[in-house]
């Protein structure tokens, strides 16, 4: 029982401690550019669109045989 009288304030200053942190970003903006995030992990500023035909081909489906 006298685990109680250390358990019960080290628990409340845990939680504490989490709202205080929560707070924190909110305070400094770290939820306000949601959609942003989840569409930047999506694409690489790096990556370039791929080519419609590979180097060489006519363009057509059927190539011509000579």
């Amino acid at each position: 029982m006298t685990i109680l009288t250390l358990l019960i304030p080290v628990t409340l200053v845990m939680g504490a401690v989490g709202l205080g942190a929560f707070f924190w970003s909110l305070h400094s903006g770290q939820y306000e550019d949601l959609s942003g995030d989840a569409e930047r992990i999506l694409f690489d500023e790096d990556d370039k669109p791929l080519a419609a035909y590979p180097p060489g081909h006519s363009g057509t489906t059927k190539e011509k045989t000579p």
